[in-house]
C-alpha cells in the first residue's frame, strides 16, 4: 500500500504496533464522540477488530487507510483514509486531542484526496460531519467539500443518531480549492 507525504506528515499503513497509541487517542470521549463506528471506552479488542477489518478491506481493494504520522519524530497523531462503498468513495479522518487545531486534519485529509481523485480517478468523493463538530465542517468546506443534506446518523460513542451534515466533492472543486489555497 502507499506512503503519501506532506510537508509536516507522512500518511503510512497503519500498524499493529500503533494499537497502544490507536487505543489511548481513540479512548478519549472528546475524540470518540465525533467518529460514526468508534466505541467508547475503545479497547484492546476494539483495535484487533479494526485492524482485522482493514487488512480484509485492504484485500478486496475497497479501503484505503492510513496512519498519520508526524515526519519530525514519528509520533502516531490520528487516522485519515477511503472507503468505498457502492462505487462511491467516502473520506474519514480522525486526530488524537493534543493534536488538534494545527492544520494536521486538512493537511493530511488534502493529500489523501489528491490520492483519490488521481491515482484512484475519483470522481467524487463524499465526507459528514456531526452538527456539534463544526471544527471537521470547517476543514470540509477548506477542502471545497459542499453540503448536500443534514440527516440524523448513529453514534456508537454516544449511543444514539446525531445530526450530521452529509458533503459532497467533486475533481473540479478540489482542484479549485487547492489552487486558491496556494
Amino acid at each position: 500500500m502507499s506512503r503519501l507525504q506532506t510537508d509536516r506528515l507522512l500518511l503510512r499503513p497503519p500498524e499493529r504496533g500503533d494499537a497502544p497509541t490507536l487505543i489511548a487517542l481513540l479512548g478519549d470521549y472528546d475524540v470518540s464522540k465525533n467518529l460514526g463506528n468508534v466505541a467508547h471506552p475503545y479497547t484492546e479488542a476494539h483495535a484487533r477488530d479494526f485492524y482485522a477489518r482493514m487488512d480484509d478491506g485492504r484485500a478486496r481493494g475497497e479501503v484505503w487507510p492510513f496512519a498519520v504520522t508526524q515526519k519530525t519524530d514519528g509520533a502516531y497523531i490520528g487516522g485519515v483514509g477511503l472507503r468505498l462503498e457502492q462505487g462511491a468513495f467516502e473520506l474519514g479522518y480522525w486526530l488524537g486531542k493534543p493534536y488538534w487545531a494545527r492544520g494536521y486534519a486538512s493537511e493530511a485529509a488534502a493529500r489523501v484526496l489528491d490520492f483519490a481523485f488521481h491515482d484512484l480517478a475519483a470522481r467524487t468523493v463524499w465526507a459528514w460531519w456531526f452538527h456539534d463538530n463544526p471544527a471537521s465542517g470547517h476543514v470540509l468546506e477548506k477542502l471545497g467539500f459542499r453540503t448536500l443534506r443534514a440527516e440524523p446518523r448513529n453514534c456508537l460513542a454516544r449511543g444514539q443518531a446525531v445530526n450530521c451534515h452529509l458533503t459532497m466533492l467533486d475533481r473540479e472543486d478540489f482542484g479549485r480549492a487547492r489552487k486558491n489555497a496556494a
